[in-house]
């Protein structure tokens, strides 16, 4: 796992001295690279399947996430609820739940489980695919984001099943795509260390389109990335953020974001629908989370350092918030596979 990238450029958060979404993305430990090469000419339909599935290499992964980079051409993207999009060279496709889609373009293409058509490519763990009519091409790269989150963080929660970022002449969108473009180059050229640097690209990428929508969403829009950009609830959650073992007060908390405690409970609930305490102590369950799955500290020390008088106290609110309790979460979280396994055509499928 590397360390999640900064931004491309500072945002008014930094500023003002934190990061609520940095902070967020370092709590979950993202990790990423690229797994598939394809090459669909018309007529084609393509079948992806849940990343869940038993063959997939992301199959044991605790969370993942789905890019599609077009690089050529032009398809339909279709997602199981039936929602239809068109897609053309230069998109970059976030699937936060790597649900089951399809993929297709032209006349009489028959629908193929992209299962049956991988083959090995050049580079560990990346396959290609070369599928389809013969007509005009369209081509992709897809990449995965895994990450380690407690109970999905809202971080995903909040997102919609497709965010399609539509890249402009905007500075970012430049940076955007010199980063596609080199992710596409490491993927041709298949040279030693590749592995590596897809890795990182992967995860400046998916910030950058995290830092993107979070910009783009109305005033009047509700969940954990409208919340970013709103001016009460961004002091609030910074507080919160960078001085989690405080031990908060509702009170507390409206005058460091400088409201009233009725103005800022209104505003949790309006905004993310629960109420500040209960954000704080989720933001605590996520860091607890991470400490009990990659440090040695004893669950007393961990429970003092998120605002806990007594391991007992913490016990009870990680378990209120999990469903489980603390000792058998960790021993739970460390057993997990942390990196994808091969994968293995299914032979019963020709």
């Amino acid at each position: 796992m590397v360390e999640t990238p900064q931004s491309f450029a500072a945002t008014p958060d930094v500023d003002r001295g934190g990061d609520v979404l940095a902070e967020m993305l370092r709590s979950i430990r993202l990790s990423g690279s690229v797994f598939l090469s394809a090459s669909l000419t018309e007529p084609f339909g393509l079948i992806s399947p849940r990343h869940f599935d038993e063959r997939t290499p992301m199959a044991h992964l605790r969370h993942v996430s789905i890019f599609h980079l077009i690089s050529a051409g032009e398809c339909t993207v279709e997602l199981a609820s039936g929602q239809r999009e068109t897609i053309r060279a230069g998109d970059i496709l976030l699937m936060p739940f790597a649900d089951a889609h399809t993929f297709s373009s032209g006349e009489g293409g028959e629908l193929s489980s992209a299962m049956d058509l991988v083959r090995a490519g050049p580079l560990s763990g990346m396959w290609n695919i070369t599928h389809g009519g013969g007509g005009q091409e369209t081509r992709m790269v897809c990449g995965f984001i895994e990450s380690s989150e407690l109970l999905y963080s809202p971080v995903f929660r909040t997102l919609p099943p497709l965010l399609i970022d539509r890249t402009g002449d905007d500075k970012v969108s430049a940076l955007l795509t010199t980063t596609v473009r080199e992710i596409l180059t490491l993927t041709t050229d298949a040279t030693p260390g590749s592995e590596i640097m897809l890795g990182r690209l992967m995860e400046l990428l998916f910030v950058e389109v995290l830092r993107r929508y979070a910009a783009s969403l109305p005033e009047s829009a509700q969940g954990w990335f409208a919340a970013l950009n709103d001016p009460l609830l961004g002091r609030a959650m910074r507080q919160v953020h960078g001085n989690p073992g405080r031990r908060w007060t509702v009170d507390d908390l409206a005058r460091e974001a400088g409201t009233s405690r009725t103005v800022l409970a209104e505003r949790f609930n309006e905004v993310l629908g629960q109420a500040p305490i209960e954000y704080v102590t989720s933001w605590r369950m996520q860091l607890a989370a991470e400490r009990m799955r990659t440090g040695t500290d004893n669950l007393a020390v961990i429970a003092n350092d998120v605002g806990y008088d007594s391991e007992a106290a913490f016990n009870r609110a990680f378990k209120r918030v999990t469903g489980i309790a603390p000792g058998r979460w960790r021993d739970g979280a460390r057993s997990a596979p942390p990196y994808p396994t091969p994968m293995r055509r299914d032979s019963s499928s020709g």
